[in-house]
C-alpha cells in the first residue's frame, strides 16, 4: 500500500426521523441560512420538518440551487451571507446542493476579488464557513467529504475545489427521503456511487488487499440492490444500503493507500458543461470507452473486476477485461442510462476537439494513475464514446 493519511471530521447521523437532530447540532447563537434546490422538499415534507427544527434559531433560507451548481445563482446566495453576516449554513437537498454550499463556505471568507479563482486557480480551503446537510439525494457522497464542483455557463466550464476546511460538520442522512426520488434521479445515484468507487479502483494491482475489497463490496452491494430500490423507493431496507453506499463511495476511505484515476469524471464534466447530460451519465458514457482505450494497463484490474464481481472464471487476463467492460456497459444500460453521447445529443462531431483544447487550457497534460493519459488521448476517448 502507499503512505496515506486519513482525516474525517464529519459527523453523520443515519436513520429514520434524525432530522429533529438539526437543532442540536448547530451553535445556538448562530445565523442561519438554510440553502435548498428547485423545491421538491417543500412537496415531500422534509422543507417543514427542516424548518420546524430551526424555529428556535435566526435563519434565512435560499432556494433555487440547480441540478449543477451555478455559479452566478451561488454569487447572489453570497451577497445574502455577507450583508446578513451568515456563520453557519445548513445545506438541504442532494449533491448539487451541498457542492454550491462548500462554495458559499469556501467564498465568504475568501479574500480575493473574484470568488472564482478559488476553482481556476485551484486554491485550497482552509477554513470556511461551518455547515451542515440534510441529504435528500444520495450520489454524489458530498455529504462526507470535502470537495466541490461548481460550474458556470456562459464560459461553459465545470471545475473543482476542494480542501480540509470543507468537510460538513454534520450530516444527516434519513433513508425515508429516497421514497419520493424519482427512478431517474435513484439510477443516475447508483450510476455516479458504482462510478466513484471505479475510479478509486480501476488502476493496477498494488497489494492493497483490504482497500480493493472494501471496493468490491460497495460495487456488489449496489448491483444486489439496484434493481430492488428502482422498483420500489419506499423498501426502507434498500434505501438505507443504497444511501450509506454511495456516501461510503466518495469519503475518502476506499481511495487511501492506493492510486487513483479521475479522468473519466474530468471528461464526463465537460460533457455536462456542453451539454447540460446529467453528471451520472456522462460517466456512463465515458467509462467504459476509457476503460477500452486503456486495457493495456488496466487489464490486470478489470480481469480482478470481472472475476469478484461479475464471477467470470474463464479466458484469459486480456478476455476476462473485455467481458468486464461488457457487464460494466450492460449494467448502466439495465438502470435505463444510456452510454453513447450519440444518444443524448447529435450536435457531438466537435466535442472531442472542444475537450482536447479544454484539457490544454487547463494544464491537464497528464492524468489517470499514471499521470500519462494526453487532451490528445481524452479526444479519442471522447469520439470513441460517440
Amino acid at each position: 500500500m502507499l503512505n496515506f493519511e486519513f482525516k474525517n471530521p464529519t459527523k453523520i447521523i443515519f436513520g429514520k426521523g434524525e432530522i429533529k437532530k438539526i437543532a442540536t447540532e448547530i451553535p445556538k447563537d448562530a445565523k442561519v441560512l438554510m440553502v435548498y434546490g428547485s423545491g421538491s422538499i417543500k412537496k415531500n415534507g422534509i422543507y417543514s420538518q427542516v424548518k420546524k427544527t430551526l424555529a428556535e434559531f435566526d435563519f434565512l433560507e435560499f432556494g433555487g440551487i440547480p441540478a449543477n451548481p451555478e455559479y452566478s445563482v451561488l454569487l447572489d446566495a453570497l451577497d445574502i451571507i455577507k450583508k446578513e453576516n451568515i456563520n453557519f449554513i445548513l445545506a438541504v437537498g442532494g449533491g448539487s446542493v451541498i457542492d454550491g454550499v462548500k462554495f458559499l463556505s469556501s467564498a465568504a471568507l475568501y479574500e480575493g476579488n473574484e470568488p472564482w479563482d478559488i476553482l481556476t486557480k485551484s486554491i485550497r480551503t482552509y477554513k470556511g464557513i461551518p455547515f451542515g446537510t440534510v441529504l435528500t439525494l444520495p450520489a454524489t457522497g458530498s455529504e462526507m467529504n470535502s470537495s466541490s464542483v461548481i460550474s458556470r455557463k456562459e464560459t461553459k466550464q465545470k471545475l473543482g475545489m476542494g480542501g480540509p476546511g470543507l468537510f460538513p460538520v454534520f450530516s444527516i442522512l434519513d433513508p425515508e427521503v429516497v421514497r419520493s426520488i424519482p427512478q431517474r434521479q435513484i439510477a443516475n445515484g447508483i450510476t455516479d456511487a458504482f462510478t466513484h468507487v471505479l475510479e478509486q479502483y480501476m488502476t493496477y494491482p498494488i497489494g492493497a488487499l483490504l482497500q480493493d475489497r472494501f471496493a468490491e463490496s460497495i460495487m456488489q452491494t449496489l448491483i444486489e440492490i439496484a434493481p430492488k430500490i428502482i422498483s420500489d423507493p419506499s423498501d426502507y431496507n434498500m434505501a438505507s444500503e443504497f444511501m450509506w453506499c454511495c456516501t461510503m463511495a466518495l469519503n475518502g476511505l476506499i481511495q487511501k493507500g492506493v492510486p487513483g484515476d479521475w479522468a473519466v469524471h474530468a471528461m464526463g464534466h465537460e460533457l455536462t458543461a456542453l451539454y447540460g447530460i446529467d453528471h451520472a451519465r456522462t460517466l456512463a458514457i465515458i467509462a467504459p470507452r476509457h476503460y477500452e482505450y486503456n486495457i493495456g494497463s488496466k487489464k490486470e484490474k478489470l480481469a480482478q473486476y470481472a472475476e469478484r464481481i461479475w464471477a467470470i472464471k474463464s479466458g484469459d487476463t486480456l478476455e476476462k477485461a473485455n467481458a468486464a467492460i461488457e457487464k460494466t456497459e450492460k449494467f448502466f444500460n439495465s438502470l435505463a442510462i444510456k452510454t453513447r453521447l450519440s444518444e443524448y445529443t447529435d450536435d457531438y462531431t466537435d466535442t472531442g476537439k472542444f475537450v482536447e483544447e479544454a484539457f490544454i487550457k487547463r494544464g491537464l497534460n497528464g492524468i489517470g494513475e499514471h499521470r500519462s493519459l494526453t487532451p490528445a488521448d481524452a479526444r479519442k476517448i471522447i469520439e470513441m464514446s460517440y
